[in-house]
């Protein structure tokens, strides 16, 4: 199996970075996700990249929107971009630690329910990572998770380090499950 942006391959999907013609079913994997999977809905302050996706996406060399299809139809996502973790509402020291424009945030790694379990997740991940080392000027990948979406917790925990687990602090409010995560960059 190729893990690269330009055409990893899995069994029955087709993995590549998006294009025009796939923004559509990525914003409507994205938003279903929101509204379905964690139930708040979209949120302008979070989720403003999902509105303008070929902006972010597309038209940026150092951000990446990959996307997994089957049949056709986008059942997965993943994208990188160029920021650190905001503060607020993250904390100022993993604001410090990965600054914005020389981290690679992991986002958007969404499964539709009935493909999950796949390997996509993984596989759009890894692709990801191979980006992020392929483009100058990142020195970390990082990323953030709700482990009150299911399986979250235990996929990052698999291929991550975590770095920060806000749910002991309660730095995000009460209820908020959030913990961020470093992946070591490939070579």
């Amino acid at each position: 199996m190729t893990n690269t942006p330009e055409g990893a391959s899995h069994p029955s999907y087709t993995v590549r970075p998006a294009t025009t013609a796939d923004l559509e079913g990525a914003r409507r994997l994205m938003l279903d996700t929101f509204y379905r999977d964690f139930g708040y809905g979209y949120t302008p302050a979070w989720h403003r990249d999902v509105i303008d996706l070929a902006d972010t996406y597309l038209n940026d060399p150092r951000h990446l929107l990959l996307v997994a299809l089957h049949g056709g139809e986008v059942v997965a996502t993943t994208g990188v971009r160029s920021v650190g973790p905001a503060h607020p509402p993250h904390p100022r020291r993993l604001a410090e630690r990965y600054p914005s424009g020389t981290t690679a945030q992991i986002v958007r790694v969404y499964v539709r329910a009935e493909h999950r379990r796949h390997g996509l997740a993984r596989t759009l991940v890894r692709a990801a990572c191979d980006f992020a080392a392929a483009t100058p000027g990142y020195d970390a990948i990082y990323l953030h998770t709700n482990v009150h979406a299911e399986g979250a917790e235990g996929f990052w925990r698999s291929i991550a380090k975590e770095v920060f687990d806000a749910r002991t602090t309660g730095e995000h409010g009460p209820g908020v499950g959030t913990v961020h995560f470093e992946i070591p960059m490939p070579r």
